[in-house]
């Protein structure tokens, strides 16, 4: 299985859209333990959305869609009651 995730920053509030071959939570664990260095500076993270794919390429696919301008509005559109509890994000 792969992973398309979606973390947030609890430090800036800023989120962090990555995909792995390993399960979300060990993954999230790997970011907070600051073994990842694209956000070794904003821990602690929190795991929020995540999409499952049995295919490598379509998760890298999903990725590079939901770093685009109309991935993150879906996503802020798929978490509309998430965002309205907590503060505002990218």
């Amino acid at each position: 299985m792969y992973f398309v995730y979606l973390l947030v920053s609890e430090r800036d509030k800023g989120w962090y859209i990555g995909y792995t071959g390993v399960s979300p939570d060990h993954r999230l664990m790997l970011h907070n333990s600051g073994q990842v260095t694209s956000t070794k500076g904003r821990t602690p993270l929190k795991l929020i959305y995540y999409e499952a794919y049995t295919e490598q390429a379509d998760a890298k696919g999903r990725e590079v869609f939901l770093k685009s301008g109309a991935g993150r509005r879906f996503l802020k559109k798929q978490l509309t009651h998430y965002l309205a509890t907590t503060t505002p994000h990218p």
